[in-house]
């Protein structure tokens, strides 16, 4: 018996029965032979890691574009971030960690460059639309490698299904759902805070009073109030009052952070750009890389400007519409 069917047993004697084994994996798009040392959801988390789409994260934006700091998060540390309160609420409730986490370390791996100011920009402009988890399932279907990651259903489904009011059909993708929102509510107060568009006093009283009024403890307040109300239970729960408290927060957030003057410049900035570099390489498609050769054109475009970092995209911009010196 080799270690991954070890660990494959373990799973059935140890896990929840609300859990997703790895050896009842619903399967890859290709088969391919079973690795000795891990289970199918284990080879997926380490596929992503290895991904050159997962390593751009760390110059794309979450919150402030292109910040100078250098403790401002990026879509990488959100990615960690998020992968940390999954793992945690995940095996507190005795579910699959290793699903779970390969589906919050993949979850944003289409995110565009400029957050979701970069994201509303190719809805717009994209003759299909654009979303960040439908791009994501792009990614590691098609792009990456040129040929995808080839990963689980299960994972593949997580990623469509993190945000909003969709619903994974794993428990461990629910989580990620939650965990995505926990993450970015506590973790963009920090960022605005440092960056000077709000003060601590500033937060609500009504939600602080409730949460936490320090970043470690809206956490674990957020996390305990997952893992209380869905212990026992065939689906992911939140306790009401702590919800109520979380979507104010966010309202908040919307109000005085996301929606701020000095962010809404940076946003036309960032929207300026994008619809620069798009309508440029729909005239120059020999100038995008053989990496995007499907048919359609306007999906290259919008392949190849979702998957640059936030200061390649800025490179890009200058080295094709602004003046170089003579040599």
């Amino acid at each position: 018996m080799n270690l991954r069917e070890r660990t494959e047993i373990h799973e059935k004697e140890y896990l929840s029965p609300y859990a997703a084994l790895s050896s009842n994996t619903k399967g890859r798009q290709t088969d391919v032979p079973k690795c000795d040392l891990r289970t199918e959801f284990q080879r997926d988390r380490d596929k992503i890691i290895h991904s050159k789409a997962f390593r751009r994260l760390k110059h794309k934006t979450q919150v402030f574009i292109a910040p100078e700091g250098d403790h401002y998060r990026t879509r990488l540390t959100h990615t960690l971030d998020v992968s940390q309160i999954s793992r945690t609420i995940a095996r507190a409730l005795r579910l699959n960690e290793d699903l779970t986490e390969a589906i919050a370390l993949s979850h944003d791996l289409g995110h565009t460059p400029f957050g979701h100011s970069g994201e509303r920009v190719l809805d717009e402009i994209c003759p299909y639309g654009f979303s960040h988890q439908k791009q994501s399932l792009r990614v590691v279907d098609i792009l990456e490698n040129g040929t995808g990651l080839n990963l689980t259903y299960e994972v593949r489904d997580g990623i469509v299904n993190h945000t909003g009011d969709s619903k994974a059909e794993t428990l461990e993708g629910r989580i990620v759902n939650l965990a995505d929102r926990i993450a970015y509510i506590n973790h963009d107060i920090d960022d605005a805070i440092r960056a000077g568009l709000i003060k601590k006093q500033d937060i609500p009283k009504e939600y602080t009073d409730i949460l936490g009024d320090t970043h470690s403890a809206r956490i674990s307040t957020m996390i305990n109030a997952v893992i209380n109300e869905s212990e026992g239970k065939n689906d992911i729960y939140i306790n009401p009052d702590i919800k109520k408290a979380m979507d104010g927060l966010r309202s908040f957030m919307f109000e005085k952070v996301y929606n701020d003057e000095r962010s809404q410049t940076e946003e036309k900035r960032a929207k300026f750009l994008i619809t620069g570099l798009y309508e440029y390489f729909i005239t120059n498609p020999h100038e995008i890389p053989s990496d995007y050769s499907s048919s359609d054109n306007h999906r290259n475009v919008c392949d190849f400007i979702a998957g640059m970092t936030d200061r390649y995209a800025i490179s890009k911009f200058k080295d094709i519409f602004i003046p170089h010196s003579w040599e």
